[in-house]
């Protein structure tokens, strides 16, 4: 094992000894992960597991690493726990080449780490990690950079803010129904089209089709268009009664790329001023098709031919059908969701939306580029990876030390004046109606979730009515499962159905709630089903088999404000911020004046260029008026955090953490 000794410097020996027997997760091992995992190996962190689904590409060598040119098309986790085994010999890494999403990492799975770190470079990841840490108990360490920005903060259920608590901007742009639809004219739109409807229609989660809100009491030029779209999308379903067979891939591409585009030629007025597509032949593209393609022979880095799109898009299309038939046979209910670094998704939608830009005459693209397109990736700089992942372990350390009071949101900056800037503020408490987590995170255990039904489950929380486990959910509960309703006062049809039977497996999340709710402020209680401990004494009686984990880790909730109106995730810190200032013992806080980023404590310095105590004296009063400013949608500081000069009083204001 590495020595120690300049942690316990500077943190004593005791927290040396934490860390040495601390067991931690990285979640990514991109650019940020890289960095990361080779600084807890170097700082006595002495149980490290890596998670990430992707492998190595040519263009990841530029700033990640731990990886070199011999590496590429390797497991990024699996390389970088091999390097930092080499830094630190006595170092216990393991990995998984893994989506974090799968079933398998389950409450369980989390639980048995002392703290988590992320380091993914996606909302809904993030968003998910966020929910299994809240439900395992354990504390996050939650990340993100983009260019020069970065960002660092600690998540504790019941104690800070969570991911979720403020209100994440639309990760991406959205375009009319019927461009996407009908007429694409940039890849974008083509891109947009085989991500969010293609693939969501053939293996995603079984929706509304936006198509029936965006026409629902509506009228106008658009109807009879927007009508034609809905028969595509439900002709396109019933043709997925075929997948798995051998003729799948055919009936698709000749749905999507000749029946449907043929449709749109006939309507003859859409095309006066806009450049007709041309249909697209299964058959004739079918006869120039090489037996012996494999996905392995396109460039991701070039745009791919039409031949090559056609053969990858039948190829992609037998895989994912094959997964998804495959999943179907344990989960009636499993579908897939698109990841950019799940190479079959990521090769449907290259192939799909290339196929498309062919068809209405549109430039092609590059894997690469693709991906870089639907996955919303902001291209990062290794410095700014570096600070931000030194940073991460410090605040790691604080946690597993059990100082959390001492932890921080840290955020860079970047301004042309001065390079660079780190900014502390005080951890917030969690948002008081936060819709992820107010919630009473707790497990179910279940001997046996095909025996086991959803009525066996309402029975066994009405039996805890009058205990000391009683849930305080009434008679009015409702329960939900990501976007289906299973059960409710009004709603029974799934009660004698098995929890596998309505897709309720290890891994999976329910959450309960009460219709009076808001009456009330009962607050909703989420299950995560989990495997049971021990054998059940009575395998026979279901109900008896059933028990609920965790009640004596769920925090204390403040009430929300009765003159508290705000939506769910609007600025409502659980904590007084008047002015701005959020004055919270040893703690700093950040505060925009004219795009400059100041602290409001001791602990933070300022430079002024002008020695004038007047211009000192207006930024204290401004401090007076504000408020802080609000996280962009990747967690980052608003674009305007950055040092600048104060337009009334000449003075230059800069932050030295």
């Amino acid at each position: 094992m590495r020595d120690s000794k300049q942690v316990a410097r500077l943190f004593g020996e005791k927290t040396a000894e934490t860390l040495r027997n601390s067991n931690v997760l990285v979640v990514g091992a991109g650019g940020i992960g890289c960095e990361l995992l080779k600084n807890l190996s170097m700082s006595g962190f002495g149980h490290i597991k890596a998670v990430d689904l992707d492998t190595i590409d040519l263009s990841n060598l530029n700033r990640q690493f731990l990886f070199q040119r011999a590496h590429i098309k390797k497991p990024k986790a699996q390389v970088a726990t091999q390097a930092i085994r080499r830094f630190n010999h006595g170092l216990d890494a393991s990995f998984e080449q893994a989506n974090i999403k799968q079933p398998e990492f389950d409450v369980d799975w989390f639980s048995q780490f002392d703290l988590v770190f992320n380091a993914l470079d996606n909302l809904d990841a993030r968003r998910h990690v966020n929910s299994m840490c809240l439900a395992a108990h354990v504390p996050l360490v939650e990340s993100g950079t983009a260019g020069y920005l970065g960002q660092v903060t600690v998540i504790s259920g019941g104690k800070t803010e969570c991911f979720e608590c403020q209100p994440k901007p639309a990760e991406r742009k959205t375009y009319p129904v019927c461009t996407i639809r009908s007429t694409p004219t940039v890849p974008i739109h083509c891109i947009v089209w085989a991500k969010d409807y293609l693939f969501a229609q053939l293996f995603g989660e079984k929706v509304p089709d936006e198509l029936d809100a965006a026409a629902n009491g509506e009228e106008g030029e658009d109807m009879e268009e927007l009508r034609l779209l809905r028969e595509e999308s439900r002709a396109l379903a019933k043709l997925t009664d075929a997948m798995g067979g051998s003729e799948f891939a055919g009936l698709i591409f000749t749905k999507v790329f000749d029946n449907d585009i043929a449709r749109l030629l006939s309507m003859k007025d859409m095309w006066k001023h806009r450049q007709p597509p041309r249909v697209l032949s299964f058959d004739q593209l079918e006869t120039t098709n090489d037996a012996a393609f494999g996905p392995s022979s396109i460039d991701d880095h070039a745009p791919m031919s039409l031949e090559q799109a056609f053969a990858l898009f039948k190829h992609s299309v037998d895989m994912l059908a094959q997964r998804l038939v495959g999943a179907r046979a344990k989960d009636a209910a499993a579908f897939l969701t698109f990841d950019k670094d799940d190479e079959d998704t990521l090769r449907f939608v290259a192939a799909a939306a290339n196929l498309r830009s062919y068809a209405f005459g549109i430039d092609p693209k590059s894997i690469f580029t693709i991906k870089a397109m639907a996955g919303n990736i902001i291209p990062a700089i290794s410095t700014t990876n570096a600070i931000v992942a030194g940073m991460m372990v410090v605040q790691g350390t604080l946690v597993l030390s059990g100082r959390l009071a001492e932890c921080h949101t840290a955020y860079l900056s970047y301004s042309s004046k001065r390079p660079r800037s780190i900014v502390k503020d005080t951890l917030a408490l969690p948002n008081t109606r936060c819709a992820v987590c107010r919630r009473r995170y707790l497990t179910l255990r279940v001997a046996d979730c095909t025996k086991t039904t959803l009525g066996d489950v309402v029975s066994y929380i009405n039996s805890l009515d009058g205990t000391e486990s009683d849930l305080n959910l009434g008679e009015e509960m409702s329960i939900v499962e990501g976007s289906r309703i299973l059960y409710d006062y009004d709603y029974d049809d799934n009660l004698s159905m098995s929890l596998e039977k309505l897709g309720l497996v290890p891994g999976r999340m329910v959450t309960l709630s009460r219709d009076d709710e808001a009456e009330c402020d009962v607050v909703p209680v989420v299950l995560s089903i989990a495997k049971a401990r021990i054998e059940p004494k009575d395998p026979g009686n279901s109900v008896a088999s059933l028990s609920i984990e965790g009640f004596e880790q769920i925090p204390e909730f403040a009430p929300v404000p009765a003159s508290d109106n705000k939506e769910d995730g609007a600025d409502n810190r659980g904590g007084s911020n008047e002015g701005g200032n959020n004055d919270v013992e040893n703690g700093a806080t950040a505060e925009t004046i004219e795009g400059a980023v100041l602290p409001v404590a001791d602990d933070g310095a300022f430079i002024i260029d002008d020695d004038s105590v007047d211009g000192i004296q207006s930024i204290s009063d401004e401090l007076s008026k504000r408020k802080i400013d609000e996280v962009s949608s990747t967690g980052l500081p608003d674009a305007k955090r950055r040092a600048t000069d104060d337009s009334e009083t000449g003075a230059t204001v800069e932050i030295i953490d």
